[in-house]
């Protein structure tokens, strides 16, 4: 009896968080350790290249509410329908709020905003991520956002843990290292967990293609942000 119980565990595939965590873990230290992260967490990164950052961001989270907002619609039981939509408008308005605050220290009006392009890092990210939501099955859609919800909140815990208290981005630090957003992340983890739990092979396999995609996206639009990369024409 035991050697059967034994098999049958065994044979259990691990959490899809697990495994995407275990395949893209190279790729987060990349990003734990670029220089935009290395030196935000030193206070030494300059305000030009943070208020590139923050003003894409900004036009991000418009998209990444909007595929949330999607993800809520295909959401196959209530309760994610309700996580869905609350964390789309968290999206929209909470960390607004926190771009808010830096956008008065910056300078930046509605109208300024308004007349910035998106990046190509940000318009490729969010382009990508509202086709995914609009074409893709549920599961993949999940697998698509969680690298946005999974890998801010370990960078903000990695740089809270060594940034000295007069960093001039406390304020972004604080609030991706919180306990608010650690809950967050914690119920996107289950909810795509619990969407891979029933997906064929073929299908956890999509799913585990747009996280790795995600995570790069990820890593351009913080390096497109460092590096000023703007359209050539």
């Amino acid at each position: 009896m035991s050697e059967n119980l034994s098999a049958t565990r065994f044979s259990q595939p691990a959490k899809f968080s697990q495994e995407a965590w275990e395949r893209n873990h190279a790729a987060y230290e990349t990003i734990r350790t670029m220089p935009f992260n290395a030196e935000l967490a030193a206070g030494s990164l300059s305000p030009e290249r943070f208020r590139r950052y923050i003003v894409q961001d900004a036009h991000y989270l418009i998209g990444f509410g909007r595929a949330l907002a999607l993800a809520a619609a295909k959401a196959p039981h209530p309760d994610r329908i309700v996580q869905f939509a609350r964390g789309a408008e968290t999206a929209i308005v909470v960390e607004r709020a926190l771009h808010g605050g830096f956008f008065r220290d910056y300078g930046i009006d509605a109208a300024s905003f308004a007349a910035t392009p998106l990046s190509p890092a940000c318009d490729h990210y969010v382009a990508w991520l509202m086709a995914s939501a609009y074409a893709e099955p549920y599961e993949v859609v999940l697998g698509a956002l969680l690298p946005c919800f999974w890998i801010y909140a370990e960078v903000g815990r990695d740089i809270f843990s060594r940034a000295a208290a007069d960093n001039p981005y406390r304020a972004w630090i604080d609030t991706y290292a919180g306990e608010e957003f650690g809950e967050a992340v914690a119920a996107m983890i289950a909810a795509t967990d619990e969407a891979a739990l029933e997906a064929s092979p073929a299908l956890r396999e999509r799913m585990q293609a747009a996280y790795a995609h995600a995570t790069r996206l990820e890593y351009l639009f913080w390096d497109g942000a460092y590096r000023d990369r703007a359209w050539p024409l």
